[in-house]
């Protein structure tokens, strides 16, 4: 079947999300918020626009999601230095906590997953990594 591979990748990588989705402190946050949240958190301070477009979002959408973030202690706004018309959008120190404990959480759940496959498995998924990365790069993530 001509689509097989590309139907087992959307299974395994939604099963592995789902799997890997685990309260971690930011359970009240929506997955949207989650996700806004790490890209401050990694690529901050960052600008709303640069922001927005990361997400796939409008100004607005973005806006609306920094404002819960702000509310919730996890980011905070400033202007921009450089150009005193932008607004920079930075974490928090409970902000960037949440994102690491969540990602570190999830690093030790695959590590153990990982142990507890064949030598044979491991190795695959290991050779396979790098193409995988490839294809999420292609898809534009």
């Amino acid at each position: 079947m001509k689509g097989d591979l590309a139907t087992r990748l959307n299974s395994a990588t939604v099963h592995l999300g789902r799997a890997l989705r685990k309260p971690s402190g930011g359970e009240d946050l929506a997955a949207e918020h989650r996700s806004a949240l790490s890209v401050i958190v990694f690529a901050g301070p960052i600008r709303m626009s640069v922001l927005a477009r990361a997400e796939r979002v409008g100004a607005p959408a973005m806006t609306r999601t920094v404002a819960i973030l702000e509310r919730s202690g996890l980011v905070r706004r400033r202007t921009d230095p450089v150009d005193e018309r932008a607004i920079l959008v930075e974490p928090t120190s409970t902000g960037a906590r949440l994102v690491r404990e969540g990602r570190d959480a999830r690093v030790r759940a695959i590590a153990g997953g990982l142990r507890r496959l064949p030598d044979a498995s491991r190795a695959r998924l290991a050779a396979s990594v790098g193409d995988l990365e490839l294809l999420v790069s292609e898809l534009g993530g």
